[in-house]
């Protein structure tokens, strides 16, 4: 891979990448400093990753350049972090909607978020790599290593065990 070519493979997946890493790691800088990373990686190993298979050698690069940093954390003491920004939030598209509307839309958007964030894995990444990032099935096996019914599974059991955190929050919250 030349130089050209991984400028663009870099334009091309460098959102896929970020997106992946943020919603595990949940701080923009740690996803910043992830995609660095992966790209760093892509370079030294430009010659060895098929062309054909790059999106799932990425996907799988930065999900475990992810995991190394929140077992970092953890093992620090510092605890997972999985709050969305407000800064995050101001940023979203405002649309034709007044300023309730909005604020309720980001509430929604921070409480999926921090519950998506709480679930265990293999399910938070099966979510993310799906809904989030729109990926086919057959990518996310291939990302996550998992057969691809193992895949409808967990996504199946992810989408549930979301729902039911997002109706136990709603219960709990006061009116």
């Amino acid at each position: 891979m030349r130089l050209a070519e991984f400028e663009e493979v870099v334009e091309a997946q460098k959102n896929r990448v970020y997106t992946l890493a943020y919603y595990i790691l949940g701080k923009p800088e740690d996803a910043e400093e992830i995609l660095q990373e992966v790209l760093l990686r892509l370079w030294k190993h430009r010659s060895k990753v098929e062309t054909d298979r790059l999106g799932p050698w990425l996907g799988r690069v930065t999900r475990n350049a992810c995991y190394d940093r929140l077992r970092r954390r953890t093992s620090a003491g510092r605890g997972l972090i999985r709050s969305v920004e407000s800064e995050q939030l101001e940023r979203a598209p405002a649309g034709d909607r007044d300023p309730e509307e909005r604020a309720t839309s980001a509430q929604l958007v921070a409480r999926i978020t921090r519950e998506l964030g709480q679930l265990a894995e293999p399910f938070r990444s099966v979510l993310i790599l799906r809904e989030i990032q729109e990926l086919k099935y057959r990518e996310i096996s291939e990302i996550l290593e998992l057969p691809l019914n193992t895949v409808r599974v967990y996504l199946h059991r992810g989408r549930k065990q979301l729902r039911e955190r997002l109706r136990r929050v709603e219960i709990d919250e006061p009116a």
